[in-house]
């Protein structure tokens, strides 16, 4: 870095911004193994609301957790035809345990379909046991090659979703439901906009009959895939024997779904979010909401303040205004031999949403002086009723957060891209998300990633197409047989 306190900005060099803010705020750091990474508590405070309120999701939609294991015999891998070739280069393999060589091979899971088919077909006789909707929060290993702190390391955390049901509608229809649920968290929780919609053929999921999205615009206008959801047909149920007995009396094959969103969405937050001054963490995530910061010259002014500060977290934290399971999450920063200003770099770096100053003359006027981290706003709150107060800037920022990373978002999507030439033109410059036509050959997809490093994102949902359609592909200028987002990606 150039100088000890600033960041590098995002304009002068979005990645080394990026890299530079993980690494200050605390949110993770570099492991011994080279692509790995230590998620620290600033970090991990964020997983666990994240954790926190898709779980509660998940379970209001039927789902039950369990846990399945790390590693998974190699031959279970080489059932599913698609599922092994499009994981196989990821794969890490353990062939010797207790000082002997295995006699067969061990994956680290990169994925859990194959051990989870394997005992839902133990689990599943009739119709009466679906459909079966379970989810595990676990950890998976995939060995990538270029790593990037939370956005491609070699060990992740995710949640997978694995279901099996009786027909292929109702497959389908928890596919979709569980993609508007991540829809659902990434907008009300991250303020994260996204795009939904179907991958292309080349893009889907190893072993899937169809793969849904959620598509992210970050600051430097690239793409972020932050969830998924499958439709995995019948195809795992046929390599791992996963049959039920229909109302009927016949045999039939389980349909099954599986979905998952990973600490991926934790860089997703930083790059969508984040300024040159830091993090910014929307209210609903941030597992400090608030940090009163007393300001003292004298011992006398220090303990009255310092008094005062514990009192106003108390008030704040004890407010049952949002229910008793989603208190206020509040920190007083009473720390000697730190000046204010060098107390409020810290927390600006780390994100916290609103931060309370208290001295003296505001003692003396029954207030409390607030800057939101966001946009930086200054005013000050009466002690009177200071909790909902707090309360209600706090959901102003998580609403205005989304406003403006939406805005953003449709500031740099183009809809009308005149040529293809105009195309690799804005991807060689700006970038951002273009509507365009494609004719659905996959050689067209090819050429336009080649020629581009540009990727179609997904065929978008209804809600998000255009209202006029492209007639022509942007690859090759046939008739075009769907819209589609493309954008560079990470």
């Amino acid at each position: 870095m150039a100088d000890d306190k600033k960041l590098t900005t995002r304009a002068g060099d979005f990645s080394a911004w990026y890299n530079e803010l993980v690494l200050r705020a605390e949110l993770a750091d570099y492991s011994p193994v080279k692509g790995s990474m230590v998620i620290r508590p600033n970090g991990y405070g964020i997983w666990e609301r994240m954790q926190r309120a898709l779980d509660d999701m998940f379970k209001a939609t039927g789902h039950r957790n369990a846990y399945f294991p790390l590693l998974i015999p190699e031959s279970f891998l080489k059932k599913e035809a698609q599922h092994v070739e499009g994981f196989a280069p990821e794969c890490a393999v353990v062939t010797h345990g207790g000082g002997k060589k295995l006699e067969e091979p061990l994956v680290i899971r990169p994925t859990s379909e194959t051990i989870i088919y394997h005992m839902f077909a133990k689990w599943v006789q009739s119709y009466r046991d679906l459909p079966l909707l379970i989810n595990q929060w676990a950890n998976v290993v995939r060995w990538e090659m270029r790593t990037r702190l939370f956005l491609r390391t070699l060990e992740f955390l995710w949640q997978e979703g694995h279901t099996a049901h009786a027909t292929h509608d109702e497959a389908e229809e928890e596919t979709r439901r569980m993609l508007g649920v991540y829809r659902t968290f990434m907008e009300e929780f991250m303020a994260m906009p996204v795009i939904t919609g179907q991958k292309s053929e080349s893009e889907k999921f190893a072993g899937a009959l169809r793969t849904y999205s959620c598509e992210a615009m970050m600051q430097d206008n690239k793409a972020l895939q932050a969830g998924t959801s499958h439709n995995l047909g019948q195809n795992f149920s046929k390599a791992f024997e996963l049959k039920f007995q229909t109302e009927a009396g016949d045999i039939e094959f389980a349909w099954n779904t599986s979905w998952g969103v990973s600490t991926r969405m934790i860089g997703g937050l930083v790059m969508t979010h984040g300024d040159d001054n830091g993090l910014v963490t929307p209210p609903r995530l941030a597992p400090i909401e608030v940090v009163i910061i007393p300001i003292w010259k004298t011992d006398d002014e220090k303990a009255k303040l310092t008094e005062a500060a514990n009192a106003h977290r108390d008030e704040l934290t004890s407010w049952m205004g949002r229910g008793a399971h989603d208190r206020l999450r509040v920190h007083v920063d009473a720390r000697d031999g730190m000046r204010a200003g060098a107390k409020y770099y810290e927390w600006e770096l780390q994100g916290v949403p609103l931060r309370l100053e208290l001295g003296p003359k505001d003692l003396e006027k029954q207030s409390v002086f607030s800057a939101r981290r966001d946009t930086r706003a200054k005013a000050p709150i009466a002690m009177a009723g200071v909790a909902e107060s707090v309360a209600k800037v706090l959901e102003t920022i998580q609403s205005d957060m989304f406003a403006a990373a939406k805005a953003r978002r449709e500031a740099h999507s183009v809809r009308d891209i005149a040529s293809y030439d105009a195309f690799k033109q804005l991807m060689d410059g700006d970038g951002g998300f273009v509507y365009a036509g494609w004719c659905g050959d996959g050689a067209c997809e090819t050429k336009v990633k080649e020629e581009t490093k540009a990727t179609i994102r997904c065929i978008p949902d209804e809600e998000f197409r255009s209202a006029q359609a492209p007639t022509a592909c942007l690859a090759c200028g046939g008739p075009a047989k769907h819209e589609a987002v493309w954008a560079k990606a990470y």
